[in-house]
């Protein structure tokens, strides 16, 4: 898979992209990821990427010319199976989107600054928008890593234990169960017993009354949601 992030301060990017789970995909070359400066694309003279809007109003916008040229540029090398913006005016980012981008060979992700981009943008290159939720950042740079790190850990050979994203909340439509590991006993609090008795079909059960509970109470428009497909 290859991943193609835009964005106007590419500084943002670069250090959360070098560690952990992402490194180790980059490493082991199961995810190739990018980092595209947008101001080299400007053909203005001081390489500005924002302008005014029309009709007056707070804040700038990127404008359209080297965001067209950028991503006219990439599309020309390879074919995209989604060029992606990132944005709170938009549906928020689930998991079964990153299952399903998961599955894709080639996307582009661009992030937003200042008070947004022109809407031709918008409306001409962009296949899919999300949001990572009903807030305002000062850029989409975070919200790009965000659904990059969803996307890259699905990826198979991604994670040392294959069946570990699959036990993830959401994966079944609940919160994780809680989980506990050595010692049994810290500090008098005990680990619950039914975990250590090696019944697998007791632990199986235990595992989803505890989801279901949690569900219901922390995220009952999951639950219901749920309770709906059973």
């Amino acid at each position: 898979m290859r991943i193609d992030i835009i964005s106007a301060v590419p500084e943002l990017l670069s250090s959360p992209l070098e560690h952990s789970i992402i490194k180790n995909a980059r490493n082991k070359q199961h995810v190739e990821v990018c980092i595209h400066n947008l101001r080299d694309y400007s053909q203005d003279k001081h390489r500005k990427v924002d302008d005014y809007p029309f009709g007056g109003g707070a804040g700038m916008l990127l404008t359209p010319q080297p965001v067209f040229d950028c991503i006219n540029k990439l599309k020309g090398e390879r074919k995209y199976d989604e060029v992606i913006f990132m944005t709170p005016d938009a549906p928020v980012f689930a998991q079964q989107d990153a299952n399903r981008l998961s599955l894709t060979e080639n996307l582009i992700i661009l992030c937003g600054h200042y008070k947004g981009i022109d809407q031709r943008i918008r409306e001409e290159l962009i296949t899919a928008e999300f949001s990572i939720g009903d807030y305002v950042l000062s850029g989409g740079e975070l919200a790009a890593l965000v659904l990059t790190d969803a996307i890259v850990r699905l990826i198979p050979g991604v994670l040392g234990d294959s069946e570990s994203a699959l036990t993830d909340s959401f994966m079944d439509g609940l919160l994780d169960a809680p989980h506990y590991t050595r010692p049994a006993n810290f500090r008098g609090l005990e680990v619950p017993e039914v975990l250590r008795s090696g019944d697998h079909s007791k632990v199986a059960k235990w595992k989803t009354q505890q989801s279901e509970e949690k569900t219901k109470k922390l995220r009952p428009d999951l639950y219901d949601i749920y309770l709906n497909k059973q």
